[in-house]
């Protein structure tokens, strides 16, 4: 479906002013924009605006994404594949960016529709590559043990992938799974019985990969988790503004704490996506209701569009 070159917002929408300038943006927690809606984010960068809705009141914001009232933007994904082709655009514009980049190794059972670990390693790598490995960071995350899926099979896979990454980041930002409601109700309904370790195990399951990564030179960020923290385990600030502010130091940077939920470390960022969008279809995700409504959205939006969906 192709809307017009420049819709009309919502009666509802509002543009924001007044917001810290240049913004953080987050691209972004609630779906994975470089994997699947990097024609929608590249006409919104060369338009120079966007629009988001606020996930709990549905109010549509609409704010300008120009170079210059832009700090930077955080990518998340989990297949930066579709991302790469853009990165000269990208920078010919004169955008900042750092990449957090997901790879678990995770079964299918729980990870229908990522690319194995090893083409995601080789992608890893070429990001790294263009820009430095201070900007992409490793998320192995969540961490999600089953009655068939223990600690020493988690060890495994982190093992194979942070020899596979080494030299090419120096972070590895994890948590272990967080069983909303929804998600609960989803794991049940495919037969996988989640164990929850005692925080006695979870820090010795720490110990063990932050061991690991350190004869890497990876060191271990936990997020939203802070009873992890100690040990080689520092505390996550996943969207970082001394991290931003070291690689940027030509950008003023106005953004302050902002936490996204309990014992988040994160600066203010706004982030442009929506919620039910994306396809990857992680039994774990917190961002999708169910398995059609992403699928749907994401065949039904229009990269013209101002906003990812609506």
């Amino acid at each position: 479906m192709i809307g017009p070159a420049r819709p009309t917002l919502s009666p509802g929408a509002l543009t924001l002013t007044g917001i810290p300038s240049p913004t953080i943006i987050s691209a972004s927690r609630r779906t994975d924009i470089p994997a699947f809606y990097m024609p929608w984010l590249m006409q919104r960068l060369r338009e120079g605006r966007v629009a988001y809705p606020n996930p709990f009141s549905g109010q549509v914001y609409e704010i300008p994404v120009t170079p210059d009232a832009v700090h930077s933007i955080v990518f998340w994904s989990k297949n930066y594949a579709p991302f790469l082709p853009h990165m000269s655009e990208i920078d010919g514009r004169g955008y900042r960016y750092v990449c957090h980049f997901t790879i678990t190794g995770a079964p299918r059972e729980l990870e229908p529709h990522t690319p194995p670990w090893q083409r995601s390693v080789d992608v890893f790598r070429c990001l790294a590559a263009h820009t430095s490995r201070r900007h992409v960071q490793w998320r192995f995350d969540p961490i999600l043990m089953t009655r068939h899926m223990t600690a020493q099979d988690v060890t495994a896979r982190f093992r194979l992938i942070a020899a596979a990454l080494a030299g090419s980041t120096h972070r590895c930002y994890l948590s272990f799974a967080t069983l909303y409601r929804k998600v609960s109700r989803r794991l049940a309904a495919q037969g996988i019985h989640m164990v929850d370790p005692p925080l006695a195990e979870k820090k010795a399951l720490l110990a063990d990969l932050a061991g690991i990564a350190a004869r890497y030179d990876i060191a271990l960020y936990a997020c939203c988790q802070d009873a992890l923290i100690g040990d080689g385990i520092h505390k996550a600030h996943c969207v970082d503004g001394d991290l931003l502010a070291e690689l940027f130091p030509d950008r003023p940077l106005a953004a302050g704490p902002r936490p996204t939920r309990d014992q988040c470390g994160c600066v203010a960022s706004r982030d442009i996506g929506a919620y039910d969008t994306c396809p990857l279809g992680c039994v774990y995700c917190y961002a999708n209701r169910d398995s059609a409504s992403p699928l749907a959205a994401f065949r039904s939006h229009s990269p013209d569009h101002v906003s990812l969906h609506g």
